[in-house]
């Protein structure tokens, strides 16, 4: 069996706050599942039918709400998946908790996510901790692997740091995001936008509290995400 495992930003979870509690209480909702395994509530915006939700939700479904800050590896030989938990929870312990500044909903390509509405250097600064940090415990990239990352759609830095790290988006190439859909078709965006402005209503231009690095498993290629263990964020500041 091929695992995989991620370091991921879990809003709501740990050492949060009423708007981190509320936003994942919503995102689950939109997503029709829970890390945790418990039953969720498979919520319903007016206008939609679950069905089309879950045609634009599938993979990020899979996943589960999270910011990714380490993105989905394989094992270094020699390593277990205890290793990557203890040095999570150390790297944890020493790190002073953070803020997702003025949340807000954006379009990423043709895909949508909540994002920061400002600046945030201590949040791009901890993923760069986590990404590097972390590191030796993530078996090199297949060819395959770096393929399908199609390599020669990336400039020049995000091929650098396929090679290096495993990974294009991070570093100076890293922009926080929780992914909320899929791709969109064109014709659906204004819609979607729309209804994720209203479905989050209540958690937008918003600070959220990110209290605890959380690693994931992927049990086998294709299986939904699931959090392994959680890890507070107790470094004084």
């Amino acid at each position: 069996m091929s695992h995989r495992y991620a370091i991921y930003a879990a809003p709501g979870m740990g050492n949060t706050d009423t708007t981190g509690t509320l936003l994942r209480e919503r995102a689950e909702s939109w997503l029709g599942r829970s890390v945790t395994g418990r039953a969720t509530p498979r919520g319903v915006p007016e206008g939609w039918t679950r069905p089309a939700i879950d045609r634009i939700t599938h993979d990020a479904r899979r996943y589960g709400f999270h910011g990714t800050l380490k993105p989905p590896f394989r094992l270094a030989p020699g390593h277990t998946v205890a290793d990557v938990a203890t040095a999570t929870a150390r790297l944890a312990a020493s790190t002073p908790r953070v803020t997702i500044p003025r949340l807000t909903v954006s379009r990423i390509s043709r895909f949508y996510a909540l994002t920061p509405g400002e600046d945030a250097p201590a949040l791009n600064a901890l993923a760069a901790s986590v990404v590097t940090g972390l590191d030796h415990f993530r078996a090199a990239a297949t060819p395959e692997e770096l393929a399908r990352r199609k390599p020669h759609t990336l400039t020049e830095r995000q091929r650098t740091l396929l090679t290096e790290l495993g990974y294009p988006y991070v570093l100076d190439e890293f922009r926080f995001h929780l992914t909320l859909t899929d791709r969109v078709p064109d014709d659906r965006q204004d819609q979607v936008e729309q209804t994720l402005r209203h479905w989050f209503r209540d958690c937008l231009d918003r600070d959220v509290t990110l209290g605890a690095l959380a690693l994931f498993v992927e049990n086998e290629p294709g299986a939904p995400f699931r959090i392994h263990s959680l890890h507070p964020l107790e470094g004084s500041r």
